[in-house]
């Protein structure tokens, strides 16, 4: 318990102390986010700002978990490969926001180049939970073994993490703030069935989310860009298999599902029917067009999140 303090601590510390340089250095080399024409008028007023934040909260964590995890002489396989696929998944954002920045708009890495960079870093932690665990996966002390499907779902979970993640990171400390407690969910699942490795990690996360507020709250100072959604979302999945709570994930990540689902409802409406089901997806832009302020949206997913953690919690309990 006293790790889990400490790498949440250290965390949040690192990630308030290379805020600042890195934040200076952003600016002075005038590395700022390009705004795609479709997004909501008022987010005009966003081009500019500097991005790749995730650069300085992807170091926090795995600084604070490798110190944290080596005080608690714990740093183990399993600790090496979440560690591994966070930095790998942080690469790969960090190309993608690097070809926006480079051709000075708002196209990156191809939508098949993305997805397949990030099946083959998912590919890292289901292997090692292969071999760790088999082909079951868990709910409470209910264990189903799915066989040669498992892969598979382990894949989708990494990946749909990851992309889920990043579809979330559209307002001014939204992915950070919803983020919060899904990653507080997993940790306490995680160490209450025994995986500390996991929650010591978890609790690294939520250090650096909240380090992170103080420069991506509105008005945004900073945006993480994909170096950080894709590897948080990415890590979340991966903590999510490793912590044995894969199905859990769909309730303490439940805002950021519905943000994926509100996205694959608009498209398959539009392309079946002609009609649009919100007025913009993904579903916290259609609140925004609806009227509602980007801190009042913040507020509240980030409560419906912290509801949904709570309900996860008490399932684990009940199963």
């Amino acid at each position: 318990m006293i790790m889990i303090a400490v790498a949440l601590l250290l965390s949040f510390v690192l990630c308030l102390l290379l805020g600042v340089p890195y934040i200076d250095f952003l600016k002075k080399k005038t590395i700022g986010q390009y705004i795609l024409d479709v997004a909501p008028e008022a987010h005009a007023q966003k081009a500019g700002t500097p991005t790749t934040g995730g650069v300085f909260i992807i170091t926090a964590i795995i600084i604070s978990s490798v110190i944290s995890l080596l005080m608690a002489q714990k740093m183990d396989s399993t600790a090496g490969i979440i560690l591994t696929t966070l930095l790998f998944m942080a690469i790969a954002g960090f190309q993608d926001d690097y070809l926006k920045l480079k051709g000075c708009q708002n196209k990156g890495l191809s939508p098949r180049g993305k997805l397949f960079r990030q099946i083959i870093i998912a590919l890292i932690p289901t292997v090692y939970a292969l071999k760790s665990y088999g082909t079951v996966i868990t709910l409470g002390s209910l264990s189903f073994d799915i066989g040669i499907f498992y892969p598979f779902l382990a894949v989708f979970i990494v990946t749909g993490a990851s992309n889920a993640y990043n579809l979330t990171d559209g307002l001014d400390g939204l992915a950070t703030s919803v983020g919060i407690p899904a990653f507080l969910a997993c940790g306490i699942i995680s160490w209450l069935s025994g995986h500390s490795v996991v929650a010591i990690i978890c609790a690294a996360v939520i250090g650096a989310s909240i380090g992170f507020l103080k420069y991506n709250k509105p008005k945004a100072q900073v945006f993480m860009g994909d170096t950080g959604s894709l590897a948080l979302g990415g890590l979340l999945g991966t903590l999510a298999i490793l912590g044995r709570c894969e199905l859990l994930l769909a309730v303490f990540g439940f805002v950021i599902v519905a943000e994926t689902l509100s996205v694959i409802l608009q498209v398959t409406s539009f392309k079946l029917t002609g009609k649009r089901i919100f007025k913009m997806s993904p579903i916290h832009h259609h609140f925004e067009l609806c009227g509602h302020s980007e801190i009042r949206i913040v507020k509240e997913f980030t409560t419906v999140s912290l509801i949904f953690a709570v309900i996860s919690v008490v399932l684990y309990f009940i199963f």
